[in-house]
């Protein structure tokens, strides 16, 4: 049965992708010949090309995405501008950045039924007065939207296999509904019980909801699996399906990870519920992860952005109304119980917004740092920004120090990884690279004090193009946690030095051109 369905699977892959390079070849076959038999129609195709030169100059977009685009236009002048228009004018993404930005507004008053904790916090007592962070949590509560909260408890979990055995405890206790969110399903040894917990829930009359993303999952579930699970009871999204169509939208993939049990307790991090997440078979060597748990108000904040996205599918996915969200509000009768761990604020991020919240966030731990930043990451991509921060913190005295994986699980993306170790040593950050396996662990901790664990790479992908959703920390006891977990991966890692960045004059050129593609990685 399961070779019958990984042929679907890759007959319906080979046909996605046939398609495609059809669509762009008959493009470029068209508008080239057209361009040669009509001398008008050639000059119109240059003068659109310097339109949309002109237009992308004058975007608000990421100056990399401007560069690229600049430079292929650059190259083919005569159908690059028409290739950008095709490509990116799309209306579906303005519907549902429409959609979105509606059920936001009517969110933004909800995350704070457990209470608005922001006055707490601007009590809370850093070296000039006042926590030297507070702009952030300002940023995300007033103007993204997304509170901090109290009253939360967390934990913190360094591998797939711990997090895996307590999202299994959670689950059954739930009591009212159980919501699940994630790029990559893979049936195995860690799917297929969560499944069997959600179907038997299912049938104890609980409300039993999954999301997971189309192309996240083009090569690892069954075209029909979607059917499978609504007979078992579970309600199922297959977020953005693929299609054999030039579009945007579809670089616009739902890479978060959310479990909310009764939206009392939630998890969120880098692991997928696929067998490699929890080392049940080696796939690039020892996968390191990382995840946390959150028991207490700030569950409500990632219940509430599942919601969002559930409630947002279009009438084909089987939207029929929107949700009354304050129905899953679970603590109605009186305020939540859990005694404090500092403070816990949930984030979402959205390409459709503009807004590229996972990265300010990135920006503002970094920039504030007085005395070391550690980051995980597997993938390290950074735009000027990021760039730019972690090389100022470190030529000012700021201990920065970076793990990637030694293993890779994409080359090309490697090769570029590497291309940003030269610039990053030079200036002094510490950059390493884990040795026994891949470290797909996206976590920040810094000075004792703030950490973030989400979803988030450091690559123009997570930052600029999909959802994604994270995790910040102030004083909670996984900060500590989260330190102690960075310098044992550490210890298994080995140090980049300057001689290895240097390489030689191919490999530096080689390097140059992936740097200038790395928008489309």
């Amino acid at each position: 049965m399961r070779k019958k369905w990984l042929r679907i699977v890759f007959r319906r892959r080979v046909f996605v992708i046939l398609t495609l390079l059809i669509q762009i070849a008959f493009l470029i076959y068209f508008i080239a010949t057209s361009s040669m038999t009509f001398r008008y129609v050639s000059w119109t195709l240059n003068g659109i090309s310097i339109l949309v030169c002109l237009y992308i100059i004058n975007k608000n977009e990421n100056p990399g995405y401007k560069l690229i685009w600049i430079f292929l236009i650059l190259m083919a002048p005569i159908f690059g501008g028409s290739m950008y228009i095709i490509f990116y004018v799309q209306s579906n993404s303005r519907k549902l950045r429409k959609r979105m930005r509606a059920d936001h507004e009517r969110c933004r008053s909800l995350y704070l039924l457990p209470g608005n904790r922001l006055p707490l916090f601007e009590g809370e007592k850093g070296e000039g007065g006042e926590p030297e962070c507070l702009p952030l949590v300002r940023y995300l509560q007033e103007y993204v939207g997304f509170p901090v909260y109290a009253h939360t408890q967390t934990e913190y979990f360094d591998s797939g296999e711990s997090f895996f055995k307590k999202v299994l405890e959670e689950l059954e206790k739930a009591e009212r509904y159980i919501f699940l969110e994630f790029f990559i399903l893979n049936q195995g040894k860690m799917l297929d019980p969560i499944i069997s917990i959600l179907e038997r829930k299912a049938k104890q009359g609980l409300d039993i909801r999954l999301i997971y993303d189309d192309l996240g999952c083009f090569v690892t579930l069954p075209p029909n699996y979607r059917e499978h699970l609504e007979r078992k009871g579970i309600q199922c999204y297959v977020f953005n399906p693929f299609k054999p169509v030039l579009s945007s939208l579809q670089n616009n993939r739902d890479h978060r990870k959310i479990i909310s049990v009764d939206g009392r307790i939630a998890f969120t991090g880098g692991i997928n519920l696929a067998d490699e997440y929890i080392n049940a078979y080696e796939k690039y060597g020892h996968w390191k992860d990382a995840a946390i748990m959150l028991s207490g108000e700030a569950a409500w904040s990632l219940t509430l952005i599942f919601l969002r996205i559930w409630n947002v599918r279009p009438k084909k996915a089987g939207r029929i109304q929107q949700d009354d969200y304050t129905v899953f509000y679970p603590w109605k009768d009186g305020p939540s119980e859990i005694p404090s761990d500092g403070y816990v604020q949930p984030y979402a991020d959205s390409p459709l917004d503009r807004e590229n919240v996972a990265e300010h966030v990135y920006v503002q731990i970094i920039n504030n740092a007085k005395k070391y930043v550690y980051i995980n990451t597997p993938y390290l991509i950074p735009d000027d920004k990021l760039l730019s921060a972690l090389i100022l913190a470190a030529k000012s005295g700021v201990d920065v120090r970076i793990i990637t994986p030694h293993r890779w699980d994409k080359r090309i993306v490697h090769m570029t990884t590497r291309s940003y170790y030269r610039r990053l040593v030079s200036a002094g950050v510490k950059v390493y690279e884990y040795s026994n396996g891949f470290n797909h662990s996206k976590t920040f901790v810094s000075d004792d004090r703030v950490a973030t664990v989400g979803t988030s790479n450091l690559d123009y992908r997570s930052l600029y193009l999909h959802f994604e959703c994270g995790v910040w920390l102030y004083k909670t006891k996984t900060v500590a946690e989260i330190k102690s977990d960075f310098l044992r991966t550490m210890a298994v890692s080995q140090e980049i030095t300057l001689s290895q960045c240097r390489g030689n004059a191919v490999l530096r050129i080689i390097q140059d051109v992936l740097r200038l593609f790395a928008p489309l990685m």
